[in-house]
């Protein structure tokens, strides 16, 4: 974050002052209206702070999500249940969650298909994932029940 010196002293100096909690009242107002001047005469101090604190939030949510498949993997990738193509004793894993009646997965489907084709060291893991109602759940209800009858090769 790019900050003038003059507002890094000043947030410095504070620091300082309001560690040790010496600062008067008249001094602590004298303070907030030259933080409220700064600020207003330099705005894109703010943007730089929201980018930053954007930032922030976006790395702790990727680690939060690394952390809860790490905590999941081995239910994730041996439940009994899902779907298991392309090469089982592959070194890369895709765990796909789909819904028959989700747009968005039929138009991924043939190219998930073709990277797992052409590659050839792609295991993936489908995962039945009825969100979009009644129709979706019949549908995955009968895709486990192939799988049950026929295996993975169906």
């Amino acid at each position: 974050m790019r900050l003038t010196s003059t507002f890094a002293a000043l947030m410095m100096t504070a620091s300082s002052v309001f560690a040790q909690d010496t600062m008067t009242d008249a001094e602590r107002t004298e303070f907030r209206a030259e933080v409220r001047a700064y600020l207003l005469e330099n705005p894109e101090v703010l943007m730089e702070a929201i980018a930053v604190l954007e930032n922030r939030q976006a790395q702790a949510e990727l680690l939060r999500d690394d952390q809860l498949v790490a905590t999941n993997i081995n239910a994730l990738v041996d439940d009994g249940f899902s779907y298991v193509g392309g090469n089982p004793d592959g070194d890369i894993t895709i765990i796909e969650f789909t819904d028959y009646r989700c747009g968005f997965c039929r138009r991924a489907h043939p190219e998930v298909a073709e990277l797992i084709e052409t590659d050839g060291n792609i295991r993936i893991i489908t995962k039945e994932f009825p969100i979009l109602g009644e129709q979706s759940v019949i549908a995955s209800q009968f895709a486990v029940a192939t799988k049950i009858v026929a295996g993975d090769e169906a």
